[in-house]
């Protein structure tokens, strides 16, 4: 059950506001966490994504991993992955694809089309939706360990 007190909403106008947000998580952001990113084809997750990255000093570039599957990210001593299993078909191609090893207490899981491996992955810290809304869309970001609301906390928004 969550309360107020660990989940989040606000009204993303554009892209820049999307990137921002992006900037936002990445200074609350911790070692170990995993984060689900929710929403449809084209709500900004990967946007979201590289806002993260930006701020936490990647200059690269940042693609959606929808055919490679993962887009690991080193910054600094963090190690940074973008999951988007959205082609699995059964979640057992989880296990195969051999992904486990990434989560650790030195990297960030970023995961798109969580539920395609459903059981499988270890409890989300944070569940973040974005959804259409107007022009822009609406940020969901809730937490859901003791970790994610620790996290959540430190969290500003502008």
């Amino acid at each position: 059950m969550h309360s107020a007190d660990d989940t989040r909403k606000l009204f993303l106008p554009d892209e820049a506001a999307t990137l921002a947000l992006g900037d936002a998580l990445a200074h609350a952001l911790a070692p170990g966490m995993t984060v689900f990113l929710e929403g449809d084809l084209g709500a900004g997750k990967t946007t979201l994504t590289r806002g993260i990255l930006r701020a936490l000093g990647y200059p690269g570039r940042v693609k959606s991993p929808t055919y490679t599957l993962v887009e690991p990210y080193t910054v600094s001593n963090l190690y940074l992955y973008h999951f988007d299993l959205y082609r699995f078909q059964d979640p057992l191609e989880w296990e195969d694809a051999g992904f486990r090893e990434y989560f650790n207490p030195d990297s960030i899981c970023l995961i798109e089309w969580a539920e395609k491996a459903q059981g499988l992955l270890p409890s989300p810290d944070w569940v973040i939706g974005l959804a259409p809304e107007g022009l822009g869309r609406r940020a969901r970001i809730a937490a859901a360990t003791p970790l994610g609301t620790e996290c959540l906390a430190r969290l500003v928004l502008t």
